[in-house]
């Protein structure tokens, strides 16, 4: 009976070897390449993306993801556990919790972060291996809240075209009354004796006047508030812009004894804009500017180029922006009220309309730019307007 020989007693020919190595089953061979490629894939991606692993650390975060929630990048922030990274964003991390938890992950979902303010638009997937088991999740989202500003804009312009158009129809009925109750007021003024026994009369006359000719601006105010901006767009030179401002702003407001500066740097470029809707804006700032200083103080007019800032999530390119302060050593402005000043109708003037300030905000959106105010009671206010270089097709197509 013949013995079975011993496995490592066994001889291959060097063919048969060759076969062999041949046949074998090969180890897959890491391509370092293909690896360093798809880690910068994920990492230049326009939006914010986050992975973890199923144990619950961050495998990766890219640039957009820090901008989006307001984090600072730490150069360890890979490999710790998420919910440190995350440790001022919990609702991030609440999502990020619910990944093992359920098989029904959000898709196209929003929230608001606590931090930043921002809306977020978010959608979490599972990462599962070759056997189908999950072994991490990646959050992909993107910041909403320029979109949610531009639907605002637009629910806006809509409703108040429709109050446009019944604005229009009551200033026709009340702007004839009142300019005849002017004119027949002037009228009788003109008639009566100028004797002592008449003062009564005359000063009465003119009280209706007055009282006639602010009820008349009051509609003229609310007519440019609510009627519709149509840009109609030109090559405008800021520099002259500004200047044909302060002539306007004194016809509207006694500039007194204030004093202005000018700074324009010299980088800044033409704007394509509607230069009429411009000198409105900036005439109303600084009327504003001299109504709250009283014939006394300085105002300050700075200008330059914004450096070239992608907005966190966003698929379009940086567009080129011109900041505009209006700054003014006044009373300032109340925290309360600085956060409604650019609301219609409101006002802290015993004679105001309330409707300057929207009327500005209107212009600037209409311009796809954005406002902001700075000030403090006895610090003085500043207005910063922000302006793109070239208004998108958006708004040249209005």
């Amino acid at each position: 009976m013949e013995t079975a020989r011993p496995a490592s007693s066994i001889k291959v020919s060097p063919a048969d070897r060759r076969l062999l190595r041949v046949d074998a089953p090969r180890r897959p061979v890491e391509d370092p390449l293909a690896d360093r490629f798809f880690r910068h894939l994920v990492l230049n991606l326009r939006t914010g993306v986050l992975a973890i692993t199923r144990d619950g650390r961050v495998a990766a975060i890219n640039d957009i993801a820090y901008r989006v929630l307001g984090l600072t990048a730490r150069s360890g922030d890979v490999g710790r556990p998420f919910a440190e990274v995350l440790h001022d964003c919990p609702e991030v991390a609440r999502v990020l919790q619910q990944a093992f938890d359920t098989d029904d992950l959000p898709n196209r979902a929003e929230m608001r972060l606590r931090k930043t303010g921002r809306a977020m638009g978010y959608s979490l997937s599972p990462i599962v291996d070759d056997e189908g088991r999950k072994i991490g999740a990646t959050l992909f989202f993107k910041d909403l809240t320029r979109v949610e500003q531009l639907e605002e804009r637009e629910r806006l312009r809509d409703r108040l075209a429709a109050l446009g158009e019944m604005a229009a129809a009551i200033a026709h009925e009340v702007k004839n009354p009142l300019a005849s109750i002017e004119v027949a007021a002037g009228i009788l003024k003109r008639q009566l004796p100028t004797q002592p026994d008449q003062r009564d009369a005359l000063e009465t006359l003119d009280d209706i006047i007055k009282e006639a000719k602010m009820a008349n601006a009051i509609v003229v105010e609310v007519l440019e508030f609510v009627r519709p901006i149509q840009l109609q767009v030109e090559r405008v030179s800021l520099d002259e812009a500004l200047k044909d401002s302060i002539t306007l702003a004194e016809g509207k407001q006694a500039r007194g004894a204030v004093s202005i500066d000018m700074d324009i740097a010299p980088d800044v470029p033409e704007l394509l804009a509607d230069p009429h809707q411009l000198r409105q804006l900036f005439s109303n700032l600084m009327a504003n500017a001299f109504e709250a200083l009283g014939g006394e103080g300085h105002v300050s007019i700075r200008a330059g180029v914004l450096a070239d800032e992608e907005p966190a999530g966003s698929t379009e390119p940086p567009v080129p922006q011109v900041v505009v302060e209006v700054r003014d050593t006044g009373p300032g402005i109340a925290h309360d009220d600085l956060e409604r000043i650019f609301s219609p109708f409101f006002t802290t003037k015993p004679q105001g309309t309330g409707l300057g300030l929207a009327i500005v905000r209107k212009v600037v959106d209409a311009h796809d730019g954005h406002i902001d105010a700075i000030s403090a009671p006895g610090r003085g206010a500043t207005f910063r307007v922000t302006l793109p270089v070239v208004p998108t097709e958006r708004t040249l197509g209005r």
